[in-house]
């Protein structure tokens, strides 16, 4: 039955709700020493980056996020408290629950050059499942059943949008120094990626007007104009059942169910006069040092098609009366689902149809000054470039300031955002010892009640570093 596979896709995507928000390993990422995650912020990073050769091994990074209402402090989870998210909003909402990213196996190789040449390969497996501008009754509705036949209730809501997703990435990433002259140098770079679609299930509405009346089955649809749409087999086999390893890697390398290009694309600036290398020295040439880099970006460019041989949609428009018993009778397939609600006064089109799921696209902007030494503080922006009217996934704006603690060996960060989607702080911790690291962007949750959101990221790689350049003594 449709209904039965998206509740059961609502319902295991609910359990990886409460256990971490995507992420940009602030700090982390955004160091001297970690160019295969810095080149998923901007892919120009990576030109005359410190590693000569990094083998990424693994990482992981969950989290959610919300303006709909606050988490229960997580320890409290932990011990057994059953009442773990406080709706406290009742505007039109929008929320995160969750985004799961899964950088897999990638290679990065930078050549010393003249042109500070490097190239990347990354794969990466990645899952989205996000409502924006719900309202919160509809929500409700859905996702825990508790209205009851003495309720009386309404929901309405407006350009909304739910999209569940989970694609697979593979990238070729290319950047190089595009001008030098003294301190100023300007780097430019590109990563091109093919999209593999492995499951999805997407809901928008341009208007939806429903109530109910307690005492009775019958729900008043007005002013109705939604579509629904998924590839119903897959996610059946892989949201509802699990993931698979083996339908995964099959998925990387030999996508069946859809397909795309994605792309990002950035430049940087650096001034070098006054920069300390890690070593103390200050010289214009130093191999990593800067004294200020400004960076701009723009990524996840693109789209997955879902053909229609794998693909369903479902577009109900117009005004009329539903019954919970008749939508069980009728519901178990296209045709008599579209059959009933022609019956009932609505316009209704159901068949095999293409679709385009798109990507989070979104501008990143960034500021890093070396205070002293290994000592740096960073300003970054990102924000939507999305269209939230079509069908996919987008990330909320955000400004972040990072003071860190970096070597090539170790690195300490301190992240502190401001969200726009709750208009809240968030506070961060980054880590990184040689080629492990982990952290948060958004850990309160773990010391406090009333946040809205959390995450937790995790990785390794093998990093094998450039041979440092000390500053040849000036002369007179």
């Amino acid at each position: 039955m449709i209904m039965k596979k998206i509740l059961c896709t609502i319902a295991c995507l609910s359990v990886f709700a409460y256990a971490g928000k995507a992420q940009h390993y602030l700090g982390v990422a955004t160091g001297q020493y970690n160019a295969i995650n810095s080149l998923y912020i901007n892919p120009s990073s990576i030109s005359g980056c410190g590693e000569k050769i990094v083998v990424n091994l693994f990482s992981l990074n969950v989290g959610v996020d919300n303006n709909l209402g606050t988490f229960t402090q997580l320890s409290n989870i932990s011990s057994g408290s059953t009442n773990t998210f406080n709706i406290s909003g009742n505007q039109n909402f929008s929320m995160l629950v969750p985004v799961l990213d899964a950088r897999l196996p990638s290679v990065l190789v930078s050549l010393n050059d003249k042109l500070k040449q490097s190239f990347a390969v990354t794969t990466r497996l990645r899952a989205f499942n996000q409502f924006n501008h719900f309202d919160p009754n509809l929500y409700s509705s859905i996702t825990n059943g508790n209205h009851t036949a003495q309720e009386n209730y309404v929901f309405q809501s407006s350009g909304f949008n739910w999209t569940a997703h989970v694609w697979s990435e593979i990238g070729v990433s290319y950047a190089l120094q595009v001008m030098e002259s003294g301190p100023h140098k300007i780097n430019a770079g590109v990563t091109v990626r093919y999209l593999g679609g492995i499951s999805y299930l997407g809901l928008k509405g341009k208007n939806l007007n429903v109530s109910y009346k307690s005492g009775n089955d019958t729900f008043h649809a007005t002013q109705s104009d939604l579509e629904f749409a998924s590839n119903a087999i897959n996610s059946k086999s892989v949201v509802a059942n699990g993931v698979q390893v083996s339908e995964v890697l099959n998925t990387i390398f030999n996508s069946r169910v859809g397909g795309g290009m994605g792309m990002d694309f950035g430049l940087t600036y650096t001034y070098r006069m006054g920069a300390e290398d890690e070593f103390g020295e200050q010289s214009a040439n130093s191999l990593n040092g800067h004294k200020l880099k400004v960076s701009v970006a723009v990524t996840d460019i693109g789209a997955i098609k879902y053909n229609d041989a794998n693909n369903f949609v479902v577009d109900v428009t117009g005004n009329g009366y539903l019954t919970g018993k008749d939508l069980a009778a009728n519901i178990k397939e296209w045709n008599t689902f579209r059959n009933y609600m022609v019956g009932q006064g609505f316009t209704a089109d159901t068949g095999n149809k293409a679709t385009k799921v798109y990507m989070p696209s979104s501008l990143n902007a960034g500021i890093d000054y070396q205070v002293y030494k290994r000592f740096c503080v960073n300003a970054s922006f990102f924000t939507n470039l999305a269209n939230r009217l079509n069908y996919g996934n987008s990330y909320y704006s955000q400004v972040s300031i990072t003071p860190r603690y970096d070597s090539r060996r170790l690195c300490i960060a301190l992240p502190l955002t401001y969200s726009m989607l709750a208009n809240d702080m968030k506070v961060g911790f980054g880590f990184r010892f040689a080629g492990f690291y982990m952290g948060s962007d958004d850990m309160m949750a773990l010391l406090s009640n009333n946040q809205h959101g959390f995450g937790v990221y995790m990785g390794g790689y093998i990093p094998i570093y450039k041979k440092a350049a000390k500053a040849k003594p000036n002369t007179i």
